[in-house]
């Protein structure tokens, strides 16, 4: 505390060498961050991939299933069934094959209320249980199926769904299992898993009152693992392991070891984000391949959003990952692949039979180059501490400088008026950082009102009136500093200043702490756009400017629309311009009502930080820019 209330503090040596070199000394730190991202893809920043749990025992197991006959009668039974009735979920027939199997077999109903415009939605989930007869069913696997109808958009999971009934079958005829293993077939992707994995927890996950997960008929014992199998052809060439879950969180390391450890022994090529594991002569080709890898995965665990039914696990201490099985036209012996596929799946789920207590070694947190790399935490966290000083480098430089001015300011003015008018006003500060959250909080709870009024009174759909209520409240966050007839002063806009910069480090940190992706994207873009911001009581009005255009480009509403915007370029290159900005238009307003919705159901998080907290920072510092134009034109 004395360095924060001695005003001589500042008159230190080292302090004074910081205040000297304050410039330099951030611009090296954050560079020196973005080149040790760029170097995390080096093999000599990369550890090779090993086992920490040893009781998996993943070599000492022995293949005995043929699943390849029993899963090509399975589908062809369930195309039949689906033919049928193609928008439907066969619940009879999977609930039929199940029982002929002997399992303990129930069927969970869960439903939707769709908080914009309370609508209902129902579904149902069926599983299988195959008691543990070596145990007192204490611990339990989850082998899961996310069913998809004929015409759905996404790829189909029917081959999934034979190849874990034809499993089932396998399974039941074994007698060294120490655990139970539920066999989960879930309807409406990861809404249905959600519904489940709550009514088996018995607790609530999202917004209360959104999902109602309903009642389980019949429970096994605590889930120690899940593997989610998404095949979308009956000849599997490739498979590929994804990790990421809800929120960024990752499942350990070792089940994502065991996975590519039984994948390469069975024959197949795996991969991790549709990549292969090439090994390029050249060094520099073989970096930028490895990096691409990595910033595919830096970018999907910054969302939040999980890439399968199993990142909605890991809320609960389970840990899982999906396998997801491709075809690749031209690739011999295609026809046998399955066979293989069934052999792998049996090899994961023996080893986790093998488990003596839960993961608990090896890492949670952890980025992946390739699918026999890895990066630790202890590597890539340097990264964005060397990112997050500059912060409060430039903060402390701030506020010592504050300090410094003021004891001059002090010896020189004898009259006690004169000091109190040119010192700090602890009213306006406090109620400009009051107001910009307050604001941020009401923008984060105004989609209900919002869908209200727009369905009320102008006829808009859900989205439409999301996209055009954010968009309004974009321009009026803009727009209202600039004109507000307010002058702040130097010292109070600096104080400002430093209190905001303290709190975006605050917050970058906390997130890291869950998510490091998100909190790194985050860091990459508002770090070196906050720097040039400082108040200044003479700037050349050209590079002001330039400071105004770039902060509004970083307005959370208005980089997300452009984020958007180069996505669709990448994947529509070909189609013309005003196209583009139509499938742009589109995807956005689609973007901003799945966001609140998982928000909602799920619990994503990413939708309430970037509305209750980025964007209050934003506007501060933009009061600050606007301000600092208003004492100079004044």
């Amino acid at each position: 505390m004395g360095l924060l209330t001695d005003p001589t503090a500042g008159s230190g040596k080292i302090i004074k060498l910081l205040l000297k070199w304050e410039q330099p000394l951030c611009f090296l730190l954050y560079v020196s961050g973005i080149i040790w991202i760029l170097l995390l893809a080096l093999p000599t920043f990369n550890d090779n991939t090993y086992f920490s749990e040893n009781a998996l025992l993943p070599g000492l197991v022995t293949k005995e299933s043929n699943l390849e006959q029993i899963s090509k009668q399975n589908y062809v039974e369930l195309m039949h069934e689906m033919e049928r009735n193609p928008d439907a979920m066969p619940y009879a027939w999977l609930a039929a094959k199940l029982n002929q199997l002997q399992l303990d077999v129930f069927v969970h109903n869960f439903s939707l209320i769709y908080p914009f415009q309370e609508q209902r939605f129902t579904g149902k989930n069926i599983y299988g249980i195959i008691r543990a007869p070596r145990a007192a069913s204490t611990e339990a696997i989850v082998v899961s199926v996310p069913f998809r109808p004929i015409h759905t958009i996404y790829l189909d999971t029917v081959s999934s769904v034979a190849l874990l009934l034809a499993f089932a079958k396998f399974c039941r005829r074994q007698t060294y299992w120490a655990k139970d293993i539920i066999f989960l077939i879930t309807e409406h992707e990861q809404l249905g898993i959600q519904a489940w994995l709550d009514a088996y927890h018995g607790v609530t996950s999202g917004t209360e009152g959104v999902v109602i997960s309903g009642d389980l008929s019949g429970r096994a014992g605590s889930i120690q693992a899940a593997i989610n199998l998404e095949l979308h052809s009956m000849k599997i060439s490739s498979i590929d392991v994804k990790v990421e879950g809800l929120n960024g969180q990752l499942p350990n390391l070792d089940l994502f070891n065991l996975a590519q450890n039984m994948i390469a022994k069975g024959g197949i090529r795996q991969s991790f984000h549709r990549r292969f594991d090439i090994k390029y002569k050249d060094k520099f080709k073989n970096w930028w391949y490895h990096f691409n890898t990595l910033l595919m995965m830096i970018a999907t665990q910054a969302t939040g959003v999980p890439t399968g039914n199993h990142g909605l696990f890991h809320r609960f201490g389970i840990e899982a990952i999906t396998l997801q099985g491709f075809e690749e036209p031209g690739q011999q012996n295609s026809d046998e692949n399955l066979y293989q596929v069934g052999r792998i799946v049996e090899s994961i789920v023996r080893s986790l039979n093998n488990l003596l207590e839960r993961f608990h070694q090896s890492y949670f947190f952890y980025l992946l180059p390739s699918t026999d790399t890895y990066i630790s935490i202890g590597l890539y966290i340097r990264s964005l501490v060397l990112i997050i000083a500059v912060v409060f480098i430039k903060a402390f430089s701030m506020w010592q400088r504050l300090q410094v001015s003021t004891s001059i300011e002090n010896k020189k003015i004898t009259h006690i008026k004169q000091v109190k008018k040119d010192g700090f006003d602890i009213g306006t500060i406090t109620s400009e950082i009051l107001w910009a959250h307050i604001c941020g909080v009401v923008i984060a709870s105004s989609p209900h009102a919002l869908t209200y009024f727009g369905s009320k009174i102008w006829d808009l759909r859900t989205e439409d009136s999301v996209y055009f209520g954010f968009l309004a409240m974009a321009i009026l966050t803009i727009i209202w500093p600039l004109y507000c007839k307010r002058r702040t002063k130097y010292k109070n806009a600096a104080l400002i200043y430093v209190i905001t910069s303290v709190e975006l480090a605050t917050v970058l940190m906390c997130i890291a702490m869950h998510n490091f992706s998100l909190a790194l994207v985050a860091a990459v873009v508002y770090v070196p756009a906050i720097l040039p911001i400082t108040p200044k009581q003479n700037s050349t009005s050209k590079f002001r400017r330039v400071i105004f255009f770039f902060w509004i480009l970083l307005h959370p509403f208005v980089i997300s629309s452009l984020l958007v915007l180069c996505y669709t370029y990448i994947n529509f290159s070909t189609d013309s311009i005003l196209l583009i900005l139509y499938r742009a238009y589109r995807a956005t307003k689609q973007a901003y009502v799945f966001s609140i919705m998982d928000s909602m159901i799920f619990g994503n998080w990413f939708y309430n930080v970037t509305i209750s907290m980025v964007l209050p920072i934003w506007l501060l510092f933009w009061n600050i820019l606007c301000s600092d134009s208003v004492l100079q034109s004044s």
